[in-house]
Parts: structure tokens; sequence; C-alpha cells
């Protein structure tokens, strides 16, 4: 992993008021791990096509991540208090349980590669530049994750997000949004009034120190999921997170 001298000598960070702003966070592409996701033969007009746009989105885009150090007030059984931001959750405050200082953030693939691929009318180019852009929006939070780590020195980290899990509900975006600030401002992402994120390709929640993974999947029993980064783990819930009678 980079150290956080090289990171700033491929983009830019400012802080406003408390809020980190990470600005042209690089991202490359592979054509032919791109040709394999998407099913079609590593030669030929499909893959000229997907090449083609790739170049372009590659020199559009400007993914951007914006994060908050955070700190602790309370810990109850149900909900954690934040920054003096309230958020009703049993899991996270389980997860929170040792943790001190979080970093609540947003990433997004930015509001230049989703105009970019509003422009693509062809189905099959629309089909593309959506993988593109979640490719790209991937690479962003590795790279922001990346940075957050080495930056504070955090030696594991998880994260948990609004709507990833029934017991932490979507509406739950609101107080994050209110705890980060002026996060349109600053990265380009409106939250609509169902909690949903625009551009589409963005993701927000809370990043904090752990002594073990976590994964929010692993409380998650549905299944052919095609976002699941880790397996359900059933007795997981009851062992950990159930409140206990008494």
């Amino acid at each position: 992993m980079a150290k956080p001298e090289k990171f700033m000598k491929q983009m830019r960070v400012t802080c406003h008021d408390g809020l980190f702003r990470l600005e042209a966070i690089p991202f490359r592409i592979a054509a032919a791990r791109a040709a394999e996701k998407l099913n079609i033969a590593g030669d030929g007009e499909d893959f000229e096509s997907l090449e083609r746009l790739i170049a372009e989105a590659e020199a559009a885009g400007a993914p951007r991540a914006a994060y908050r150090v955070s700190y602790l007030d309370e810990r109850h059984d149900e909900e954690v208090i934040i920054d003096r931001q309230r958020f009703r959750s049993r899991v996270l405050s389980v997860n929170l349980e040792k943790a001190h200082r979080v970093f609540p953030y947003v990433v997004t693939c930015g509001p230049e590669l989703e105009d970019w691929s509003k422009r693509q009318s062809d189905p099959l180019f629309a089909y593309f530049a959506d993988y593109i852009k979640q490719a790209a929006l991937a690479a962003s939070r590795k790279f922001a994750f990346g940075y957050i780590k080495e930056t504070y020195r955090l030696s594991k980290f998880s994260t948990m997000a609004p709507g990833s899990l029934a017991d932490w509900p979507i509406q739950e975006q609101r107080p994050l949004f209110d705890l980060l600030g002026p996060v349109r401002e600053t990265t380009g992402v409106v939250l609509t009034e169902s909690f949903l994120m625009l551009p589409t390709k963005s993701v927000s929640g809370i990043l904090f120190p752990t002594g073990s993974s976590f994964a929010s999947c692993m409380l998650c029993p549905r299944e052919h999921c095609v976002g699941r980064s880790a397996p359900y783990d059933e007795k997981l819930y009851a062992e950990k997170y159930r409140k206990q009678a008494g």
C-alpha cells in the first residue's frame, strides 16, 4: 500500500470545516478484464468500442470522496451518537463497542462520468458505460479507504452503510449526510427524498477500526446477490448482536 505522501502526488486533498475532500482520484480499467466481465470477445468491433469508451471515461472522469474524522459521544444498546448525530442500529452499536474515532464517508464516480454515460444513446454502449462507472467507483472506494487506513494508521477496519441491513435502514442516510456536512458542494452527490444518492454509482457509510473483519453481508440471508462480499453466517447475529434478555 502506498504511503500518504505518494497518494498526495496523484490527487488533491482539501479540508473545509473538518470535511476532507479527495479530488481527482485516479482510476484505470483494464479492457481485457472488462471484456471478460461483460462476456464479450477480446477482439472485434465490440471490444474496440469498449476500449474507446474506457479511454473516454478515464479522460472525462473525476471520481472523488469526502470523509470526516468523528468521535463517539454516547453508545447505547440500539443506538450511537456521533458528533451529536443519532444513529439507530443495534449492529452498529455493537460494532463500535471498542471504537472511539470513526470516519463517515461518501465516495462517488462523480457527476462528470454520470453526464458522460447519459450521452451513450446506443443500448450496448450504455451497458458498457454502466459497467465502467461501477468499476470507477470500486477503484475509487478502494483508493479512498486505503488513504484513510494509511493516513490514520489503522491496522484493520470495517464499514457499514445505511440500507445494507434492516437493522440500519436507508433512512439513516439523512443523519449521515447531516454529520458529513456539505456533501453536494464537496462531491456533487445529491441525497434524494427517497434517500438514494445521485450519481447512482456512489456509496456512503461509516468506516471504523476493528479487531475482526465485518461485512454486512455476513448478516444478510439474501441469495444470489451480485454485490455479496462475504458469505452469510446464520449464527452470527444470535451469537454477537442479539440483545440479551434481562
